[in-house]
């Protein structure tokens, strides 16, 4: 049977909830009362051969409660004269709420709007987009509204997240709200409060002027007659091993002419002593604090990573800050040589990389493309002791100074 049933006509208008049409139907056009609801009847036919189906149907339609039924009159040449419903039509919102249970939400709904009506009407049409988020947002509604309130007073504040003092809110409440704090503050703020190049919840507190968590930077000092920072006394046989915010990294003025990168803590650890040299714990695929320190672009940097298609991916993005830096182990010769080592990449990149050398590039494609085993990868950590040895023999140099 495919006349409209008493479930349909809910679920018309369970829809219209859905799509948040209903909730801010109170006060805009987005519905217009009375609404009329689809309505299929039965036909001539179905008269004829399902009368008795007709009339349970009849029946049913018209014991559905808050809607209005329209009649027509129809003389069948059969049945005789027969009274059906023509159509349905809810006559306001509340009648709209209560055939689907809503009117508890509604009321809810309704107390946000004048809330945000009274304090910050300018999120009104964020209401409107958004009912259904600002509904399950209710019970913190008053505390999202003051932070935005703080926001617009203090404007990039250029404090951290927990030095926001407002009632009732914590740096954890602000994280974990960061998504619609962003919608709704890009609304309350003007332009120039706003970074607008930072985007996404990662971004939250550069976009709005907050201090971020530092970036911090490990390195170790390979050369013994370096001079390290003051009161750090290393072990015998034991090189320092130092962490500094990237601020602090930029501002040093090492007298070293090398600088490795690696992605390995174990092969961070262990590289071997070498003149006027630094070693670097990786990065991966984030090189912006490093970049930050002008010292290190006149330096030769030295990337080593893992003999798989996300290394030769990492030290690609690492040419997007450093055009001239080197790779260091991630050739044939190298990869050949291990082959005992030899390992499964899980999910391998297969996009063209535009920053590699030749050969880089040659090896490269030997991966992505499946040439020499499937899934190749050698890992960093399982490269020879004794190679790692001999190959940092005959590394150029080229001074670099803070």
């Amino acid at each position: 049977m495919s006349w409209t049933t008493p479930a349909d006509l809910r679920a018309q208008v369970q829809r219209l909830w859905d799509r948040g049409d209903l909730l801010p139907a109170a006060v805009s056009d987005a519905i217009s009362w009375p609404l009329r609801l689809n309505l299929k009847t039965p036909s001539a036919a179905d008269l004829s051969d399902r009368f008795a189906a007709v009339r349970d149907w009849v029946r049913a339609v018209a014991d559905v409660p808050l809607v209005r039924l329209e009649w027509r009159e129809r003389n069948h040449r059969v049945q005789g004269m027969q009274r059906l419903p023509a159509a349905v039509w809810l006559d306001t919102r509340q009648d709209a709420l209560a055939l689907i249970g809503k009117v508890r939400q509604a009321q809810g709904f309704d107390a946000l709007w004048r809330q945000t009506a009274a304090t910050q009407p300018v999120l009104l049409p964020w209401l409107s987009r958004r009912p259904i988020l600002a509904l399950e947002l209710a019970g913190r509604w008053q505390h999202l509204l003051a932070v935005v309130a703080w926001l617009h007073a203090h404007p990039r504040p250029g404090v951290y997240l927990r030095q926001v003092d407002v009632p009732g809110v914590d740096s954890k409440f602000i994280e974990a709200h960061r998504g619609v704090l962003t919608e709704l503050l890009d609304l309350v703020l003007p332009p120039e409060a706003v970074e607008s190049a930072a985007s996404g919840v990662a971004q939250f507190t550069r976009r709005f002027g907050f201090l971020d968590k530092p970036v911090r930077i490990r390195f170790r000092l390979l050369d013994p007659t370096l001079p390290s920072l003051p009161g750090c006394h290393a072990w015998p046989r034991v090189l320092p091993d130092i962490t500094l915010d990237a601020t602090s990294f930029a501002a040093l003025a090492l007298p070293v002419e090398r600088v490795f990168v690696t992605e390995n803590e174990t092969n961070f650890l262990a590289f071997p002593e070498l003149a006027e040299a630094i070693v670097v714990f990786g990065a991966g695929y984030g090189w912006e604090a490093l970049s930050r320190a002008g010292w290190l672009h006149r330096c030769q940097l030295h990337y080593w990573g893992d003999i798989d298609t996300h290394g030769f991916a990492i030290l690609d993005q690492l040419r997007g800050h450093f055009p001239n830096a080197a790779s260091f182990l991630m050739d044939r010769e190298t990869l050949l040589a291990h082959r005992s080592h030899w390992s499964e990449e899980p999910e391998p990149a297969r996009r063209a990389l535009s920053r590699l050398a030749k050969d880089e590039a040659t090896v490269y494609d030997d991966l992505r493309f499946d040439r020499l085993q499937p899934r190749l990868r050698l890992e960093q950590e399982r490269v020879g002791f004794g190679w790692l040895r001999d190959r940092l023999a005959g590394v150029p140099s080229a001074r670099c100074t803070g």
